[in-house]
């Protein structure tokens, strides 16, 4: 098991790297691959879904030769009477490297009793926009965290968020959902093994178990399939497969329900690999047009906090991880992803084309 320091959201880490355990080592036998190595590092690729808040002297060099880009995604945190953000520093990381990167900007439900509450957002959102922002990111404080003056938790179909949609339809602007956690937030910690154990164990304050008057797993997944369903004009991807990563069969139904809905794989690997890799495969093949690839990794501190050494670590681990993510999707080889035993998926070329960069490019394309 390889364990390296990528931040998976600039919150995990509050300004420190977090130690994210790897996805884990792939065993000794090799086979083909579908594609070679060689016309797989020429694919054009795109991680939809990466927080890289402070730059590296080796992202340029990491990024022009697995031929990716990546998409800045903001994260807005409620904390008390006061909303923690990080936009200014992805846009000045976005500016610095515009041909690296694009810009997803974000907001919460702060506020949302104020009758400005709409226009106040989508005012920010316009100046985002107007700063290169191609994406809104919605994060699992609805539902999970924000709450209105009398206790209640705000739910992302909330009417009063309905302005807000409407202005991103109209100006076909994806959003990026992250809405619910995965069901095991709403389980014990019981097993160790389990993909997302490390994470609630470190992170209790998203453990919803510990906390009983949160709504329910199913109450949340029920609010964001009614927001899905009623605004059929807005171009949605669902962050980390749906926060449903652990059953596809209940992603592939929600894919056949709504057409505007599309899924991205950030962080959830391991849910996959969990899975019989015959069904999952074919979920990805049936799926293809629907799938967009992303990782959730990111950096947590400014290069000049850390040393030479530690720098170099973080890049020998960040080229294992993205090794690993495609090694899964492109090989047919035994491999340990999230300590979970598996098999790679092995697509062939044309589904690999279509998750990482052309579904994308297809949003971005609708926008101008």
């Amino acid at each position: 098991m390889r364990i390296f320091m990528i931040v998976r959201k600039p919150l995990y880490a509050l300004g420190v790297f977090l130690i994210f355990l790897g996805f884990g080592c792939q065993d000794s036998k090799v086979s083909n691959s579908l594609v070679t190595s060689e016309a797989f590092r020429k694919l054009p690729k795109i991680d939809v879904h990466a927080h890289y808040k402070y730059p590296r002297t080796y992202l340029p060099d990491f990024f022009e030769r697995w031929n990716m880009k990546a998409m800045l995604v903001d994260v807005a945190i409620e904390k008390g009477d006061s909303v923690v953000n990080n936009f200014e520093n992805y846009v000045a990381h976005y500016m610095q490297f515009p041909e690296l990167f694009y810009l997803c900007t974000t907001f919460t439900a702060k506020g949302i009793e104020n009758p400005d509450y709409a226009d106040r957002i989508i005012a920010q959102l316009q100046q985002d926009i107007a700063r290169g922002a191609r994406m809104v990111k919605v994060w699992k404080n609805f539902g999970m965290v924000s709450q209105d003056s009398e206790g209640n938790y705000i739910q992302i179909d909330d009417p009063r968020l309905n302005p807000i949609w409407e202005f991103l339809a109209q100006n076909k602007i994806t959003v990026l959902a992250h809405i619910a956690d995965p069901e095991q937030a709403w389980r014990t910690l019981d097993d160790p093994n389990n993909p997302h154990y490390n994470y609630y164990n470190n992170n209790p304050q998203y453990h919803a178990y510990n906390f009983p008057e949160m709504p329910s797993y199913e109450a949340i997944i029920a609010a964001r399939d009614r927001w899905v369903a009623s605004h059929p004009e807005l171009k949605i991807i669902a962050a980390h497969i749906l926060s449903m990563s652990n059953n596809i069969e209940a992603v592939a139904q929600r894919l056949d329900a709504y057409p505007n809905l599309s899924v991205e794989l950030g962080a959830r690997f391991g849910d996959l690999a969990m899975q019989d890799t015959d069904q999952v495969r074919q979920f990805f093949e049936k799926y293809q047009a629907r799938i967009l690839f992303g990782t959730d990794y990111g950096t947590g501190q400014e290069e000049s906090q850390l040393s030479p050494e530690v720098v170099g670590a973080e890049e020998e681990s960040l080229e294992a991880s993205y090794q690993l993510l495609f090694d899964y999707l492109t090989k047919r080889d035994s491999m340990v992803v999230r300590k979970q035993k598996t098999k790679g998926l092995g697509l062939p070329k044309e589904v690999l084309e279509k998750i990482f960069s052309k579904n994308y490019l297809k949003f971005l394309a609708d926008t101008k």
